[in-house]
């Protein structure tokens, strides 16, 4: 499949649009804020969608007769312009898709992500293009690099297949393409309520529920939204409770949605079959930095010797905890899948004091993404201020960035912090629009969160800085093409630049810049965030072998022999632990594979070994201007233009390693 569609990333869900295509003419400079285009209804989103298809299709016709020229730089900087082009239009429905409350206009915005999908999979088999990039000659290693991702793409698109077969790559890319849009609106629009008696919320806090529409029997009904099922899930004293919860929490998708991925790792499959390849995960991850499913497997497998025996020792811990709650000898308990969570939280109590939902206290949600914006301020010398604008729903704010030094506008970043009907219900960053030095063309963001109103835990302020890690890597990027920009890197790095930022959370000196941005707001005691660190820690055998069984999953998934989705999880999760419980359906609601991480989930454990290695260099003070104006100039400047393994040289000053990485799973 075309690596230029909408990508995907759960549980801490990051997204980007990231295509490859072109616009003839230069775009004016424009250093000020970006305005989010305001669609009334679906027919203004269907008339900006036909617009720049027409736009895009005369581009192409153009490149038919090129003026000779030897120079790379022309050539790049015509296609680079498409994807300027692409971005102004399909780049923010991209993001409305996931967010906006009226479904006619997210219906409108993803039939435009097919028709564009049709076009772009039939340019990157435009032979007379491929023939201008194969003769091209780059002037330097930016335009290498970018020449090369360009030959990539093409080549990986059937521009070298025979008629018949490029006809078939196509249709894969547009069926794929409608199946996972299928897949995830599935999820985004579940309606499933869970309903209980106020005695089987005992231990949940009030808030979560107290407010909760009830049925005739005066029940609560509660959503799966995260600030709702976590609570339940970890604190709820009924089994019988959290049990409901977690069984109607791993069913979001259904059946339907296990016929589509069956359906979507059939069609990859054969997509690589075009091209000579056992499986999609060998042909996908010969681009990566890990370079074949051989490298992946033997990571995961030393991941998997490191973590094993800490798990099980992790879930004694439980089976003692649950034990002693009910007053019952060893023998007679056995760890469910929905206590992991509750006895865990339990634990952590017990053995650290602490509870994360004490925490909500201390971080109101809007003082908490001014902190946010606080802590890049200080490490990286940019500020956030609002910026006006009518956008898709009234909790949508947009946030002008700026470089302190000079006061230049670096970009736009749009936030939407609260849960509602129909919302792309995890965490996500879509980096949609790209910079490009050339064209004079400024970046823009969307970061998307489901918090709740009452305050943040630690675990969220974690989660929040996740995202914005993305955010920033976007927004403080300067590439010279906008196909380069922020997050458009390879896959098994993207997540390194957010993964680094969640360990500033218990940083005692971090954590004081609240006070900047809420005078009135009560200080965590630093005695409370250093049990809090070490309670982290509890549990981390479970958490990463959980991490280590879904890239397992993925890669079985998309390796050459075909599989049933549900089958084949239920086998890898029965070789575990806890084991299989019948009737629960995770991959359903495994939105990272059906998306743009098939064969390639692995990369959170992959990028971790490089956030790991990243922090090293803030070792010493987690606020140190030098080193963060260093890192944001390398590693966050340079986006995809520069190949990652080449950053972390120039930013740690030596080549990267697994030290720190593996030195963090052993740590109790």
């Amino acid at each position: 499949m075309s690596r230029f569609a909408v990508r995907c990333v759960l549980s801490r869900l990051f997204c980007a649009v990231v295509p490859v295509v072109l616009v003839l003419a230069a775009l004016p400079a424009a250093a000020q804020v970006y305005a989010f285009p305001a669609y009334a209804d679906a027919a203004r989103v269907a008339a900006d969608c036909d617009r720049m298809l027409a736009d895009l299709k005369q581009q192409e016709s153009g490149l038919q007769k090129p003026a000779p020229s030897a120079d790379a730089r022309v050539l790049l900087t015509t296609l680079d312009a498409l994807t300027l082009r692409y971005e102004d239009t399909l780049g923010p429905m991209a993001l409305l898709t996931s967010v906006h409350p009226v479904k006619a206009i997210r219906d409108a915005t993803e039939a435009c992500e097919l028709k564009y999908e049709a076009f772009n999979s039939a340019f990157l088999q435009n032979a007379a293009v491929y023939a201008q990039l194969k003769q091209a000659q780059p002037t330097d290693a930016i335009d290498r690099r970018y020449l090369q991702d360009l030959l990539n793409a093409f080549e990986d698109s059937g521009v070298g297949l025979p008629a018949d077969k490029q006809k078939r790559a196509l249709d894969i890319n547009a069926e794929s393409t409608r199946l996972s849009q299928e897949f995830s609106r599935h999820i985004r629009e579940d309606k499933t309520l869970v309903a209980f008696t106020e005695r089987e919320l005992a231990g949940v806090p009030p808030k979560v529920w107290k407010d909760a529409k009830r049925d005739e029997q005066g029940r609560y009904l509660l959503g799966l939204d995260y600030p709702t099922s976590t609570p339940v899930l970890e604190n709820a004293v009924s089994a019988a409770a959290r049990e409901r919860m977690w069984r109607a929490y791993l069913s979001q998708g259904g059946a339907d949605n296990l016929k589509l991925l069956a359906q979507l790792a059939d069609l990859r499959r054969e997509y690589a079959g075009l091209f000579g390849f056992a499986s999609y995960a060998d042909f996908v991850l010969r681009r990566r930095m890990a370079g074949s499913e051989a490298q992946v497997q033997q990571f995961l497998g030393a991941v998997k010797e490191v973590v094993w025996q800490r798990e099980l020792v992790d879930l004694s811990l439980l089976r003692a905890a649950k034990a002693q709650h009910l007053k019952q000898g060893m023998g007679a308990t056995v760890v469910n899948r929905w206590d992991v969570g509750f006895y865990t939280a339990r634990a952590r109590r017990a053995r650290y004091a602490v509870d994360e939902e004490q925490f909500r206290t201390y971080f109101p949600p809007e003082e908490s993404l001014k902190f946010v914006f606080r802590l890049a301020e200080k490490l990286f010398g940019v500020s956030l201020t609002a910026a006006q604008q009518t956008l898709w729903h009234a909790d949508a704010r947009a946030f002008e960035v700026r470089d302190q030094a000079t006061g230049t506008t670096l970009g736009t970043l749009f936030v939407d912090l609260y849960p509602r009907a129909d919302k792309y219900n995890h965490a996500a960053v879509w980096s949609f629009r790209g910079v490009s030095t050339l064209a004079g063309r400024l970046p823009a963001a969307g970061l998307v969160v489901n918090f709740n109103r009452q305050g943040l835990t630690l675990d969220e302020l974690d989660t929040l800085l996740h995202e914005f890690g993305h955010a920033v890597h976007t927004l403080l990027s300067t590439t010279r093409y906008a196909s380069q920009a922020g997050t458009s890197v390879q896959r098994d790095f993207v997540e390194a630049p957010s993964q680094m930022l969640e360990a500033w959370v218990f940083d005692p000196k971090v954590m004081a810049l609240f006070k900047d941005v809420c005078p009135t707001c009560k200080p965590v005691p630093p005695e409370l965030l250093a049990k809090a660190k070490r309670a982290k820690e509890f549990g981390k055998g479970i958490q990463v072998s959980r991490q280590q069984l879904f890239a397992s999953y993925d890669l079985a998934l998309h390796g050459k022999d075909a599989q049933d989705p549900m089958a084949l999880w239920a086998r890898m999760e029965g070789e575990t632990p806890l084991g299989h419980v019948s009737g629960s359906m995770f991959p359903a609601g495994f939105g990272h594979i059906a998306g743009g991480y098939a064969a390639g989930y692995y990369g959170y454990l992959w990028s971790y070994v490089v956030a790991e290695d990243l922090r090293t260099a803030f070792a010493a003070d987690k606020l140190d201007a030098k080193v963060g104006r260093r890192y944001r100039a390398t590693v966050l400047a340079n986006g995809g233009q520069v190949a990652p393994d080449e950053l972390l040289q120039q930013f740690l000053g030596r080549p990267t390693d697994s030290k720190a990485f593996f030195k963090a799973l052993k740590k109790q």
